[in-house]
């Protein structure tokens, strides 16, 4: 299983999809066929699935190749919906789609040695500059807070709604309902 660490465990699907740019004629099917591959490894609902195939098709069809695409294929794929398929090996993607996959550039190393390394580095130039890599990071000074935002028109539109304060402030819905009892 694929296991991302974040908000979108479907980041490699996400990422699949973004390469259909990338298909040429005769590779179509593999691409179809990869597709489900990567949605079941990120755990993407077999409906999901089909319904972003289906999207997918229209653009497929329109590359120009002597064999027409067709629904069937599309339910041929399907079946590599399947855990047996999840260490399918990145070569023989590339080769079957024409699409190249960057690898992890870690020389070998275990992600966390890897880490260690790079941030050793970091402070070392850092270090050399006079400088900490914090500076400059983070939200610009005198921005104020969404907090404060949220709060300062509540006092100015105390029969207001979120759904108003949302429009009014461009905050995200999620912060507003964070900072609206508070």
């Amino acid at each position: 299983k694929w296991d991302i660490r974040g908000k979108q465990g479907d980041a490699l699907y996400q990422w699949w999809r973004r390469q259909i740019g990338n298909i040429k004629g005769g590779h179509r099917y593999f691409y179809l066929m990869c597709m489900s591959i990567y949605a079941c490894k990120c755990d993407v609902p077999r409906k999901q699935l089909k319904a972003d195939m289906l999207e997918d098709f229209e653009i497929l069809d329109n590359i120009d190749h002597k064999n027409k695409l067709s629904k069937k294929d599309i339910a041929s794929a399907l079946e590599m919906y399947s855990r047996e398929f999840y260490n399918f090996p990145i070569d023989d993607i590339e080769k079957l789609t024409d699409v190249r996959i960057e690898r992890n550039k870690r020389n070998g190393r275990k992600q966390s040695l890897h880490l260690k390394l790079a941030r050793a580095n970091r402070d070392i130039i850092c270090e050399e500059k006079g400088k900490k890599w914090t500076d400059g990071n983070g939200r610009p000074k005198g921005s104020g807070t969404a907090e404060a935002k949220v709060k300062q028109w509540r006092e100015n539109n105390p029969t207001g709604k979120k759904v108003d304060c949302h429009r009014e402030t461009g905050l995200d819905p999620k912060t507003i309902r964070k900072w609206w009892e508070k």
